[in-house]
């Protein structure tokens, strides 16, 4: 299994999900773990998804989104894990 492919480890306020389908996004993810991401859209447009990147790295397959994100904000609507990743949820 190639790195691309490989399983990523989202630690989550704590609680540990797993992704491993690079088709879908880091937010489709967290929603199958039953964790609550608030959101308006699933295209990076708006934002509302923002949260806190402790650690790890991201990528955005569709490119970077058009929301304003922080230095250490991600947008889960519309990136995946590149690394293993904690992340806080407000």
């Amino acid at each position: 299994m190639s790195e691309h492919q490989s399983r990523k480890t989202v630690i989550a306020n704590g609680t540990e999900v797993i992704f491993t389908d690079q088709n879908r996004t880091l937010l489709e993810c967290l929603e199958s773990a039953n964790v609550e991401v608030h959101y308006h859209c699933r295209d990076g447009f708006c934002g509302a998804c923002r949260v806190k990147l402790n650690d790890g790295q991201v990528t955005y397959p569709q490119g970077e989104p058009l929301a304003f994100v922080g230095e250490d904000e991600i947008l889960p609507c519309c990136c995946i894990p590149h690394t293993d990743i904690d992340i806080e949820i407000d």
